[in-house]
């Protein structure tokens, strides 16, 4: 087994706790408003059931879009270590605390005033709200929005509230300056994401693929989870891949499973694939393809780029 499938189950657990509602105190449901004035650092700050009665100093981060997040809005300097699968930026303080099995003495063991999950794997918000330490609970996101929100929960509760304001109206206008200027076309280009070489992917019901939507593609594994059993991440035939031929292959699983288009040109039917003859499978970053923070937007620009490429 690769080392890619792991993180689909886990994609797949993550999307299971977005159901889980009230039971931790959650990023809050209002979404921020566009432009505006920026609010101004205070405490008590409150995010849903959480307050932080002053502004938190040894943050421990168990999710690596939260990091991302936390160093974006520069409250870098107040996260005092986290988890192993937090790799950018270069300077966030790794540590040997686990992302996908969360173990409430380990964290405690860093003396946090604030920790952030993505999930509740193991319950562990129950156990570390009964160690008295504050956790806040981000989700993966479902939409954009949800990122914006994200951002603008940390800012609140780190204290840094403008530098948040900044970051998604930035975002924002980066996507749509991306956007605006691709060509209409009178039929839809056709994409195929893959998680990994066992050939998971992501429906448009996903994060991921509400950022191919922006681009107007079509995606090819819609009608292969349509009664929403496999969570928006199923598991693809190569038969039903290559009846579909889609213009293009986004290949999430580059630095995971060393996948290139070379090697998806050597699979078995794959050379006679409408993306493989006109060269258009795009080797992501897996990181940045499996994460909803800040680089979402080096996410739509590499999309952008390959379908500008195709003429309407």
């Amino acid at each position: 087994m690769s080392r890619r499938t792991p993180r689909v189950f886990a994609a797949l657990l993550t999307a299971a706790a977005l159901t889980l509602g009230a039971c931790a105190e959650k990023s809050s449901d209002t979404t921020p408003a566009a432009g505006g004035n920026s609010p101004a650092a205070s405490f008590p700050a409150t995010v849903g059931k959480l307050t932080l009665t002053k502004r938190p100093e040894k943050i421990v981060s168990m999710s690596p879009t939260a990091t991302e997040m936390l160093f974006a809005i520069g409250a870098g300097k107040q996260v005092t270590a986290v988890d192993d699968q937090s790799n950018y930026p270069a300077e966030a303080p790794k540590s040997d605390l686990s992302g996908f099995q969360p173990n409430a003495e380990a964290i405690a063991g860093k003396i946090p005033d604030l920790v952030v999950l993505s999930n509740d794997t193991n319950k562990i918000v129950d156990q570390l709200t009964k160690l008295k330490i504050p956790v806040l609970l981000a989700p993966a996101a479902n939409t954009l929005d949800d990122t914006y929100r994200q951002i603008t929960d940390l800012g609140t509760l780190t204290g840094h509230p403008t530098e948040a304001a900044d970051l998604t109206k930035r975002m924002k206008d980066d996507i749509a300056k991306l956007v605006k200027d691709l060509p209409q076309r009178s039929e839809k280009l056709t994409y195929f994401h893959e998680l990994g070489p066992e050939l998971y992917t992501a429906t448009s019901k996903t994060f991921i693929g509400s950022l191919y939507a922006l681009a107007g593609l079509e995606n090819i594994a819609d009608a292969s989870d349509a009664d929403g059993k496999a969570m928006g991440y199923p598991q693809l035939s190569q038969e039903v891949i290559v009846k579909a031929d889609p213009d293009f292959v986004f290949l999430a699983d580059t630095r995971c499973c060393q996948q290139s288009p070379d090697k998806i040109k050597a699979r078995s039917g794959w050379a006679g694939l409408t993306a493989v003859k006109n060269n258009q499978v795009v080797a992501l970053d897996d990181d940045i393809a499996s994460r909803w923070g800040p680089r979402v937007v080096d996410q739509v620009r590499a999309i952008v780029d390959a379908v500008a490429k195709v003429p309407a």
